[in-house]
């Protein structure tokens, strides 16, 4: 996978060659660039005739031709006017392209985090791919919207300026072109630095909205710690940062501006000076010098907006690496080239054969340790055992969320590295410990289930889900806005919306990882009928901490340390008074011996 690790380990940007990552995006629209070009060299091309009108203008006045003063003074109107039409359509092309263009890579950047599994945000945090997904998106709008162009525009007026000049005064045009090399260094130099500035500029913001994202989603949490003052002032030190390096950087770019435009306009006084002489010396005329004087101004003038646009380019090219950098990232888990099809219908068996894996994260710890499991079509088995024992692993691997460094897991007897994730996932409804519920409606947080339900569907499933008395009692019903990750309900009444989900979607193998652990005595009994009655002719996986939700197992199947340490019903298992046993007794004796059966 590509490194996409913290701020302060990023490499700076390395040229603004970088930009070329946005050449897939343009390519496809091929018109607005060609529109968009077409009216960049007619503007640059009248606004460099402009001065030849003036030149024939200022050299009539001697002339006393009164006719043809006023074709010169129609032809610069006529070019003036010109000149107005194209920048407005060169503006509305330009802008158009950039906005289509930035549209364009925001859709294809969501569509590639939106299916990266899990191991990949072990290495960024969400707020920072947001970043990406908003600041950075917004630095490159900029430049294909604006600076491109305006770059463009700027070096078609510095070399064609300079081939007028050449016309106009071989001689002064010798002299300005003396000054190149002290504008180029000072270029070259400074612009290095802006590059490593830019990018490490951008990084810090995207680390500063990483850690505004992770406290605003833990507001409650923050709060009922009294953790403000720590988390603002986190915050602030981040912002801080990235503060300091955006004066740096503007700094940097500052003096290089005052540099550059300091020795073009000196040499330009200079050389004019030189001009002045000869006009009085009789080797040039006063509508010559007028037409260099523009000139000059045109090419000063090109030379100080490219040195500013240059830092923009400098801050886009470390953009769009940072937005490459996502594009290209390598998920951990693949989609085979070459897919098989599950056989249909979908009978629910699964198996772990020989399964060995730990989390990426954690290279030296085994989350699960050589296990072999089974569920036969329609069999419900519960996974019971201590925190960490490897429980949801189970989960986690048969939800292909990550492959297995060893052995394999079957559904039906494929090899699920084999199916799509489409395709697998498709066969299977999950309730996870912590349930998800979207700033939506209820209606519409059911239907994620299964978005082509109908509405007396939804309600079926609510009321399976012991979910629907209270949906109903919300102020507009099924269609109640439910806030931002569900604030306007408690704990067990997102668990059963989140069952309700599970029961819409109807799939052959069910998977409920803690799935009760949020609802009180009354509505866990009715959500466990549900769930009785949702397990009869599908495959059941059940993780559970309380026991009392196991009892009715097909086949009860006991974590310890990543292993299966016991199998068996739940009699058969306290009868080995091994660790079921023992947690049984915890949990229906309080500690003491007696009857667990």
């Amino acid at each position: 996978m590509t490194d996409v690790s913290q701020a302060e380990d990023r490499t700076p940007s390395r040229k603004v060659g970088s930009l070329a990552g946005l050449w897939p995006f343009l390519s496809v629209y091929k018109g607005l660039l060609l529109g968009s070009l077409v009216a960049l060299v007619v503007t640059a091309s009248v606004s460099l005739s402009l001065p030849l009108a003036v030149r024939r203008v200022v050299d009539s006045f001697d002339a006393g031709e009164l006719p043809l003063l006023n074709l010169y003074f129609t032809a610069a109107l006529g070019l003036a006017g010109l000149l107005a039409l194209g920048t407005g359509f060169r503006y509305y092309m330009v802008t158009r392209l950039g906005e289509r263009v930035v549209a364009d890579i925001r859709k294809a950047l969501f569509a590639r985090v939106i299916r990266m599994s899990p191991a990949f945000y072990e290495r960024i945090m969400s707020g920072e791919v947001l970043s990406r997904l908003t600041t950075d998106t917004t630095l490159i709008q900029s430049i294909v919207g604006s600076s491109v162009s305006v770059a463009l525009r700027n070096v078609l007026m510095l070399f064609g300026g300079l081939a007028l000049l050449a016309l106009t005064s071989p001689k002064l045009t010798g002299l300005v072109l003396l000054l190149v090399p002290a504008v180029i260094v000072p270029i070259v130099v400074l612009g290095r630095r802006l590059r490593r500035l830019s990018r490490e500029n951008q990084d810090w913001i995207a680390a500063s909205s990483g850690n505004a994202s992770e406290a605003l989603g833990a507001a409650q949490t923050v709060q009922a710690f009294t953790h403000e003052p720590r988390s603002i002032a986190a915050f602030d030190e981040v912002t801080e940062k990235s503060f300091d390096v955006a004066m740096i950087r503007i700094l940097t770019r500052a003096a290089m501006t005052v540099i550059i435009i300091a020795l073009v306009f000196a040499g330009v006084v200079g050389v004019l000076w030189i001009g002045a002489m000869d006009v009085r010396a009789g080797t040039m005329s006063i509508g010559e010098l007028v037409q260099f004087v523009i000139y000059s101004v045109l090419v000063a003038g090109a030379v100080g907006a490219l040195s500013e646009i240059w830092g923009e380019l400098q801050r886009a090219a470390g953009a769009t690496e940072r937005l490459i950098e996502l594009l290209d990232a390598t998920d951990t888990v693949q989609d085979p080239a070459a897919p098989r099809a599950l056989p249909s219908p979908v009978a629910g068996a699964v198996a772990f054969e020989g399964v060995q894996f730990h989390y990426p994260s954690r290279p030296g710890q085994s989350a699960l340790d050589g296990i072999s499991l089974r569920a036969a079509p329609g069999e419900t088995i519960a996974l019971v055992g201590p925190s960490g024992a490897g429980k949801s692993t189970i989960i986690q691997l048969l939800m292909r969320f990550y492959d297995p460094q060893e052995g394999r897991i079957t559904l039906d007897g494929v090899d699920l590295r084999d199916l799509t994730r489409t395709d697998l996932r498709g066969a299977m409804a999950l309730v996870p410990q912590d349930p998800v519920i979207f700033a939506t409606t209820a209606r519409e947080n059911i239907r994620f289930g299964r978005p082509e339900a109908s509405d007396a569907e939804i309600t079926e499933a609510a009321r399976a889900a012991a979910a629907h008395d209270f949906i109903a009692a919300l102020p507009d019903g099924y269609d109640s806005q439910l806030g931002e990750r569900g604030v306007m309900l408690s704990g067990g009444q997102k668990q059963r919306i989140a069952i309700a989900r599970a029961i819409l979607r109807d799939a052959p193998v069910l998977l409920l990882d803690e799935a009760t652990s949020a609802l009180d005595a009354e509505s866990e009994r009715a959500v466990q009928d549900a769930v009785d009655r949702l397990s009869e002719g599908r495959t059941t996986l059940v993780v559970a901490h309380r026991l009392a939700t196991v009892r009715k197992a097909d086949r009860i199947v006991v974590f310890d340390g990543g292993r299966i340490v016991a199998e068996g019903s739940h009699a058969e298992l306290v009868g080995q008074d091994g660790l079921y046993a023992r947690l049984a007794r915890l949990q229906f004796t309080d500690g003491m011996p007696g009857e667990l059966a």
